[in-house]
């Protein structure tokens, strides 16, 4: 593995996860202020969700450069990115519809009423923000340092199983649903960001994800009823095995299964392409990170 160089004083990886963990946090929290300073109005909310966006990646490239002294941050490449983030959001709709579609074939799910256009858009808008902060802060700074140390399929486990445990602290959060986001979202996300070795697959995903779970089905996501009303007004019923209960569809089986689906074919891609990094004991002194491969 290359030598580290950035300054002295950031070489441990937990400085740098601090370090790049709060920067994102912080820009995440501060979307989340603004935007609940301009509800309801649904135009502005969805500015500051694109624009929140833009200011994660713009202080996430700034902090690595300070922190790691890396010229080419590679994993926010602007090289495929449209393409990646265009498969995501087709991906991310696709699974989450399939999820719905099944709920709704039991008999659990059903639309009551036409919801809002504008509250869609504004939805769309905040998701933007939460999307690339929270795929930076799982995939770019936590899935990337630890994979240093650990290798690829520890970082993977630990990112996944971090991003699942934070959501108890969710409205409704049960230790079921936290384990199924991680399962079902963790893994999958992580495997789009081990399979490309940037953040836009992933971002594109979670995205669409979210955007159907909220912006069209109007349903809960992760317990958080969002502010603004979807497409459709709808309701759940039914087994919260099945639905997801107060905490939404991505406590359910149904997601899960889905999930699991995806993230196994994204795996067995990621091991076809050779993006599999091992432990440090085992890889070749002068062998490049991946995201120094990616930037080549």
């Amino acid at each position: 593995m290359e030598e580290f160089a950035g300054p002295r004083w950031a070489r441990r990886g937990w400085i740098r996860l601090l370090i790049l963990g709060g920067a994102m946090l912080g820009v995440d929290g501060l979307v989340q202020v603004l935007a609940s300073l301009v509800t309801p109005n649904a135009g502005l909310a969805a500015v500051i969700g694109v624009a929140g966006a833009g200011l994660a990646i713009v202080v996430y490239v700034g902090v690595v450069r300070l922190l790691e002294s890396r010229h080419r941050v590679a994993e926010v490449s602007r090289r495929g990115a449209v393409v990646d983030v265009g498969i995501g959001l087709l991906v991310g709709a696709v699974l989450f519809s399939t999820v719905i579609a099944i709920i709704a074939a039991a008999g659990h799910y059903r639309v009551t009423a036409m919801g809002s256009v504008a509250g869609a858009i504004a939805v769309l808008g905040l998701m933007c923000s939460t999307a690339v902060a929270e795929e930076l802060l799982f995939r770019a700074v936590l899935f990337r340092i630890v994979e240093r140390s650990m290798g690829t399929w520890f970082a993977l486990a630990f990112s996944a199983l971090v991003f699942g445990l934070l959501h108890l602290a969710n409205p409704g959060a049960t230790v079921f649903g936290a384990l199924a986001i991680a399962v079902e979202a963790g893994v999958l996300l992580g495997a789009a960001y081990a399979l490309t070795r940037t953040i836009w697959l992933a971002v594109g995903i979670h995205l669409a994800w979210n955007f159907m779970e909220a912006g069209v089905f109007s349903t809960t996501v992760s317990g958080t009823k969002d502010a603004f009303q979807g497409l459709l007004r709808s309701e759940l019923t039914g087994p919260d095995l099945l639905t997801g209960g107060g905490f939404g569809p991505e406590a359910s089986v149904v997601a899960v299964g889905v999930g699991v689906a995806a993230a196994a074919v994204l795996l067995v891609l990621t091991v076809r392409r050779g993006q599999i990094l091992p432990r440090p004991a085992r890889r070749a002194v002068s062998q490049p990170g991946p995201e120094d491969q990616a930037a080549a």
